[in-house]
């Protein structure tokens, strides 16, 4: 009999997510499909635009971002990661969403927070050269009344297996980008999409701006496809997300996105800054120091027509040839 003790029960060891991620293949032989026009020229507006300075401070309390996460699909169609959050959490229980959260102290900058955030949740590694950046949107104003930032990237990598993180996300699917921006469904083949509308929208009332006005801003949702499974639509926060990149990447929608006169989401964010009593004692907290007298000038400005978007013609020419390669 041998006299070497029993060994000794360790315990399991830690997982070291980033092995999953180590294809077994060679990746010269995954390849990425080619891009379609469309797509490319999408990525190329994308990759060119710049987000205007902001106007406002913000107290980084309550502030967010979210990761726009496009792939390449097997027709050179671009596609967007979506998540169907978890049952059991206590916000927002099995909405489709996009990989986010709150702004945490070690994050420097918005695309910190998004790719930090999506590792967590689906396991998207951090690693830039996987997923190079395509640009940073301007803010919005979600629901709970915090200021969430959209970081847009794009995935090169197509050997990367998502890993999902189940206490917060129960599935994660793709949806095309470009069917925010229509009223006509891009999953013609689904049969949940053939008996009720693909696209519909409800205008809301807006809480009174600084001139006693109520205006009314619209909010829209996109069917999935996967209803019958019990995933619900693309709608309020994520669909106006998903629907400002597409409109930055393809063009105008076919329908129209807001009503006349609605305000911006800057002028959201504003009213909501002079009206919730959280922001200002968050500020205080923060020694965040706003001009309270521009945030009131901001939201009583009336919008005159569509934006211009910002693109930087020098950066485009340097921005598209690093992914080119990549693709």
């Amino acid at each position: 009999m041998s006299s070497r003790p029993p060994p000794r029960n360790r315990g399991p060891k830690p997982i070291n997510l980033l092995k999953y991620h180590r294809p077994k293949v060679r990746l010269s032989k995954e390849r990425v499909p080619i891009l379609t026009k469309e797509s490319r020229r999408c990525l190329r507006n994308l990759a060119s635009y710049r987000s205007p300075k902001p106007r406002m401070k913000f107290p980084r309390s309550r502030c967010a971002a979210v990761l726009v996460a496009l792939f390449v699909g097997r027709s050179g169609d671009l596609y967007v990661l979506l998540n169907r959050r978890a049952a059991t959490l206590r916000s927002y229980a099995g909405d489709t969403s996009l990989p986010g959260g709150k702004v945490d102290p070690q994050d420097r900058t918005f695309e910190d927070t998004a790719r930090r955030e999506a590792f967590e949740e689906i396991g998207l590694p951090p690693d830039k050269r996987k997923a190079p950046l395509l640009c940073v949107m301007p803010p919005f104003l979600a629901s709970n009344q915090l200021i969430v930032t959209p970081v847009v990237v794009l995935i090169v990598d197509n050997t990367i297996r998502p890993i999902l993180n189940t206490a917060e996300v129960a599935s994660i699917f793709s949806h095309p980008l470009k069917g925010f921006i229509s009223s006509e469904s891009p999953l013609s083949h689904e049969p949940d999409v053939l008996e009720v509308p693909y696209h519909t929208y409800r205008d809301y009332d807006h809480r009174p701006g600084p001139d006693g006005v109520v205006r009314q801003f619209r909010i829209h949702s996109f069917l999935t496809g996967r209803e019958a499974g019990g995933t619900k639509p693309v709608f309020g926060l994520t669909a106006s997300i998903l629907m400002e990149a597409a409109i930055l990447g393809y063009g105008q929608p076919d329908f129209e996105a807001q009503p006349p006169g609605a305000p911006t989401p800057e002028q959201r964010i504003a009213w909501t800054m002079l009206t919730v009593p959280a922001y200002r004692e968050a500020c205080e907290e923060e020694g965040v120091v706003v001009d309270w007298e521009a945030v009131r000038k901001i939201a009583g400005e009336v919008r005159k027509g569509p934006q211009p978007v910002s693109h930087s013609k020098s950066e485009t020419d340097t921005a598209l040839p690093v992914l080119r390669s990549k693709l």
